[in-house]
């Protein structure tokens, strides 16, 4: 849901050290600067440990963007 966007956009400031980075639902690895395999997995903690919530690598590797992301992550927040 979009109302996550804020929260995940400054986890993804702050793994990508980039401040004044703007994601949108359709942000994806090729669209934003230093996105590659290690930073993933910083992501992915980073979010699992705020949100505490846990993420199946089948269900990560199902996932095209940021929107997706916010989909699944809102599964899980209302499984809780």
């Amino acid at each position: 849901m979009d109302s996550l966007l804020p929260e995940v956009q400054e986890i993804l400031r702050s793994v990508f050290d980039e401040p004044d980075l703007v994601i949108t639902r359709e942000s994806n690895a090729s669209t934003v600067d230093g996105w590659d395999s290690l930073a993933h997995i910083s992501l992915v903690v980073a979010i699992e440990r705020k949100f505490k919530i846990k993420f199946a690598l089948g269900e990560l590797e199902q996932l095209k963007n940021v929107g997706d992301l916010l989909d699944l992550m809102e599964t899980k927040l209302q499984k809780r």
